[in-house]
C-alpha cells in the first residue's frame, strides 16, 4: 500500500486513535531497531513507521490543506523500501555533548562504512544520506538516512529464511551483531514485491 492522501485519517481521527495505536507502533518500531555497539541504532523503516511519522507531523504542525499534506508524504515517502531493499534512519548516541562532539568529529564517513552481511553472500554497504549531504569537513551528522540494496540473491536468500548480520567497518566504529530472528522475519518483509 502506497501512502496518499486519502489513505491518510484527518487531524480529528488521528487524535482520536492516536492514544490506542502509539504503543503498538512503538513495538513495531522497537522490533524494526538494530543496535550496533553502544551507540548506533539503526531504526528500519517500513510503511507503518512512515505513516505514522507523516501523521505525527501533519498533527504537530496542525496541517490539513491538501497542499502542505502532499508536502510531507512526499518528504518521508522515500524512507519506504521498494522490495528490493531495507531504508534505515541511522541515530549517532552519545547522551554527553561533549563526548557527542568529539566522537562525531571521528565518525566523518561512518554512514558510508555501514553494511548488511547476508549469509553465504558479499556483504551490501549503504547508500547513504541521498537528500542531502549530512557531514562536513569537521563532523557527521548524529542523523543518517540510509539504504541497503539488496542483489536478487541475497533477497532470495533472505526470503528463504538466511540470517544476516548488520555491521560497519570505519576504523573509528567496528562492529558487528547478529540481526535477531524476529527482527530479520519482519525486515524480510520489506524484501516481498
Amino acid at each position: 500500500m502506497t501512502i496518499t492522501i486519502d489513505s491518510l485519517m484527518s487531524l480529528e481521527a488521528y487524535t482520536r486513535q492516536r492514544k490506542e495505536a502509539k504503543p503498538r507502533v512503538i513495538a513495531h518500531r522497537r522490533l524494526r531497531s538494530v543496535r550496533l555497539g553502544e551507540h548506533l541504532n539503526l531504526q528500519f523503516e517500513d510503511e507503518q513507521t512512515v505513516r505514522y511519522q507523516i501523521q505525527e507531523m501533519l498533527r504537530i504542525e496542525k496541517i490539513f490543506e491538501e497542499e502542505g499534506i502532499r508536502s510531507e508524504i512526499e518528504a518521508y515517502a522515500p524512507l519506504v523500501p521498494n522490495g528490493s531493499n531495507w531504508k534505515a534512519t541511522m541515530l549517532i548516541e552519545y547522551p554527553d555533548p561533549h563526548e557527542r562532539k568529539r566522537e562525531l568529529a571521528r565518525l566523518i564517513g561512518v554512514e558510508d562504512r555501514m553494511f548488511v552481511e547476508v549469509e553465504g553472500h558479499p556483504r551490501v554497504y549503504a547508500i547513504a544520506d541521498e537528500d542531502l549531504d549530512r557531514e562536513n569537513d569537521e563532523k557527521t551528522s548524529a542523523v543518517h538516512f540510509v539504504r541497503f540494496e539488496f542483489p536478487k540473491a541475497a533477497r532470495d536468500a533472505l526470503l528463504a529464511g538466511a540470517g544476516a548480520k548488520l555491521g560497519c567497518d570505519h576504523t573509528h566504529y567496528p562492529a558487528h551483531v547478529q540481526i535477531a530472528p524476529e527482527t530479520l522475519a519482519s525486515l524480510a518483509g520489506d524484501l516481498r514485491p
